[in-house]
């Protein structure tokens, strides 16, 4: 008697060819190349930090490289940055390279130039790797590790997070002054201000609008700062259209011959550049944050559980909300919105988490430079432990029981207190993925030891001629 050989175990490198070998996708994204005359492709994937990378090739080329995808090393993943024996964080100069696969459902073209379009990627462990990961996903990619781990997330609770950003910018325009007298009206919403604004936001929110991003309500806040918003939707996506306006700003710098800068902290007398997340978990058409026999600003148990969840967690988390040395300092301006304290509040600026609304929470800690995959990974896994374990948030800030509203303490006022408490948090780690955490930890600890040792004009001013 013979027995049939077994089959190959499908890995998900093959599961994404058979997606992209769907035949119509493939022809809705031919005819939108056709339609627009695209004659160049990006195929781009988000590094650590954020920022986008990939390949460009000739639209000929479509169809081979939607069906096998290119090749790039990993090390782009963590900006080619290295150790301190000068090995790149994110692989080994002779580790193989992965597998690049679109995403073809994130295929847009760029309003700017209608020759050129653009793919999401995914990246892979190519077939037949050394070490038996062959086909497997990257574990160094956030976005593809983001879409993985919410599609579990919603697999195991029936739930789906939805999210909306509040992305804040600076701008350096020709001809504006940025300067603040102090004592003079601040030009927060001054609509001066906004005309002098007027191109960069009318340019900001046309591509925006054309590449899927439902532009809504926007405002100046600080000396040429911009809040330039758009409507919430599933959080993977909203991820996607993060990074894609802060192409979008870059893009219209160059065109106005102007300077932006997502920095969180541009200068001590400024207000910093927050990127605030507002969130919400659906089941189906439901959002489970409102109760529906409440009425008014509430908070349904269900979404008390995952607040109490948010706030657990919220001082680890804060090393991917708020990713760089210069965003502690946002944090340390007392006075200017930002949270110190970790609690929340009903409709409360100065909190860390605000229900502004019922059906949504506002997440504060993210500053304009955090990775959105990174920081949606780290809510995500928050708000799971939170609504596993029943975590009480306590009462909102200004509640009679002060000592309860304490408890979770306050948020780390330095990137290298942020990188133990998150390396020690095993709900993020896990959540955000081991591989992916370390990694981070590298880059980021090898950016704090340089910070570290660079001197800066505040010890030059303080210590220099007059230091004793």
């Amino acid at each position: 008697m013979t027995t049939a050989a077994p089959q190959p175990v499908q890995s998900l490198l093959d599961e994404h060819r058979e997606r992209n070998g769907d035949q119509s996708a493939i022809e809705a994204v031919r005819a939108r190349v056709a339609e627009a005359g695209v004659e160049f492709v990006y195929y781009q994937v988000v590094t650590v930090t954020g920022r986008i990378v990939g390949k460009v090739a000739p639209a000929t080329e479509l169809m081979r490289n939607v069906e096998n995808g290119l090749r790039a090393h990993p090390g782009v993943l963590a900006d080619l940055q290295t150790d301190g024996a000068g090995i790149m964080l994110a692989g080994h100069p002779e580790r193989c390279e992965c597998v690049v696969m679109p995403d073809l459902d994130s295929f847009a073209v760029l309003p700017w130039d209608r020759r050129t379009g653009f793919f999401f990627c995914r990246m892979y462990e190519p077939p037949g790797a050394p070490d038996g990961t062959g086909g497997r996903p990257m574990p160094l990619d956030a976005r593809g590790a983001f879409a993985r781990s919410h599609a579990a997330f919603t697999a195991r609770t029936g739930l789906e997070l939805r999210s909306g950003c509040e992305p804040e910018a600076t701008w350096t325009v020709p001809g504006m002054s940025c300067e603040h007298v102090p004592g003079a009206p601040h030009p927060m919403y001054h609509v001066g201000q906004m005309e002098q604004l007027r191109p960069v936001y009318q340019k900001v929110m046309s591509y925006g609008q054309e590449l899927g991003l439902a532009m809504i309500e926007s405002n100046c806040e600080g000396p040429g700062q911009l809040e330039l918003n758009w409507m919430y939707d599933r959080a993977d996506r909203t991820a996607d259209r993060l990074v894609l306006h802060r192409l979008i700003c870059r893009q219209v710098a160059r065109e106005l011959g102007a300077k932006v800068t997502f920095m969180p902290k541009p200068a001590e007398d400024r207000l910093g550049n927050g990127c605030h997340h507002n969130i919400s978990l659906w089941e189906g058409d439901r959002n489970v944050l409102l109760d529906p026999e409440a009425s008014g600003l509430h908070l349904s148990l269900t979404g008390r559980h995952a607040l109490g969840g948010i706030l657990a967690h919220s001082a680890a988390a804060a090393a991917v909300m708020a990713p760089t040395v210069n965003s502690y300092k946002r944090f340390v301006a007392t006075g200017q919105f930002a949270p110190q304290a970790i609690n929340w509040g009903m409709d409360n600026k100065t909190c860390a988490v605000r229900l502004p609304a019922a059906g949504r929470l506002e997440v504060k800690a993210p500053d304009a430079m955090a990775n959105p995959y990174l920081s949606h990974a780290a809510i995500l896994a928050s708000v799971e432990d939170g609504l596993k374990n029943s975590i009480d948030p306590g009462p909102p800030r200004g509640g009679t029981d002060a000592a309860v509203a304490d408890r979770f303490g306050t948020l780390p006022l330095a990137l290298d207190e942020a990188l133990d408490l998150l390396a020690a948090d095993q709900v993020l780690v896990q959540g955000i993925g081991p591989e992916l955490t370390d990694l981070f930890l590298r880059l980021k600890r090898q950016e704090w030891a340089r910070f570290c040792g660079a001197v800066t004009d505040w010890e030059r001013a303080m210590y220099d001629a007059e230091g004793c």
